[in-house]
């Protein structure tokens, strides 16, 4: 009974002090972590700092400052060096979701277009300090990497069924805005998956554009396919009968939907008077 009033003594004194400090969780937040650090270290030594012992593996060595950027603010660990073997803390070794967390909120507002130097500004109201712009394009420097491999990975040689479109987006480039047409396929694998094989930003939609796009598909490995479905765009079947020779061309039937179509029932512009509505699940379906 007097070892645990007397831990909550201890305790308390320890609260006390958090209390006073101007970020109380953050003050929390450095003191577990080095403690932590503390029994980790003594684990992989075999012994504490000073005592002689003969399940002694290595030995302290000093100490490095690392810091350690959370949703809670930064905080600087000064983690145990050993002269033998290292120690890296569990906790930075192992990603942790709420560092995880920080890193996806600067990459999110990096996407939607927030420039770095706002990003930082974000940073110092979260409590993070000295998040500079290099640093933010140093975190989504593995954004690109991400898009690279994507973009490069190996494909099916055989995809029975392939959708193409194209949507238009404000983009970036040299300095000033400009419409792109982003080109994308979706693909139908033997296996019956489906799967985006790619998406990538042409100036124009054109029947030149579409057969670069094709090439591209064709040079990571995709060899055959039986059926390409798209809308009525002339350069998309052009491109088709050109580069996907024996492949069957169909119009999307959702493109033939009205725009002014406001219900779940719709007819499509060929059908004649006496065809029944076809329902846009349907189509889709289709």
């Amino acid at each position: 009974m007097a070892t645990v009033k007397n831990h909550t003594g201890i305790l308390r004194k320890l609260l006390v002090e958090f209390i006073g400090q101007k970020d109380p969780l953050l003050a929390m937040l450095e003191w577990t972590a080095q403690q932590m650090m503390q029994i980790e270290a003594e684990i992989k030594v075999g012994a504490k700092k000073g005592e002689h012992s003969k399940d002694r593996l290595t030995h302290f060595s000093g100490r490095r400052v690392r810091r350690m950027d959370t949703r809670l603010g930064t905080v600087y660990l000064f983690i145990p060096k050993l002269r033998k073997g290292g120690y890296v803390p569990f906790f930075i070794s192992e990603r942790k979701r709420s560092e995880q967390a920080l890193i996806s909120l600067v990459r999110e507002a990096f996407i939607n277009g927030v420039s770095t130097r706002k990003i930082e500004r974000l940073a110092k109201t979260l409590g993070i300090e000295n998040i500079s712009a290099s640093q933010v394009s140093e975190i989504n420097k593995g954004l690109n990497e991400q898009v690279e491999e994507f973009r490069c990975r190996p494909l099916e040689a055989e995809y029975p069924f392939l959708w193409i479109d194209a949507l238009y987006e404000k983009v970036r480039m040299d300095g000033r805005v400009v419409s792109m047409a982003l080109m994308i396929a979706l693909a139908v694998n033997t296996d019956g998956q489906r799967e985006i094989l790619a998406i990538e930003p042409m100036l124009e939609e054109s029947e030149d554009s579409w057969r670069e796009f094709f090439r591209k598909l064709k040079a990571r490995g995709m060899q055959k396919v039986s059926l390409c479905i798209s809308d009525a765009h002339a350069g998309i079947q052009a491109a088709v009968r050109t580069e996907w020779l024996g492949a069957s061309w169909q119009r999307c039937k959702v493109h033939c939907v009205p725009r002014r179509a406001q219900t779940n029932e719709v007819k499509c512009p060929h059908a004649g008077k006496t065809s029944k509505p076809v329902s846009l699940g349907q189509m889709v379906e289709a």
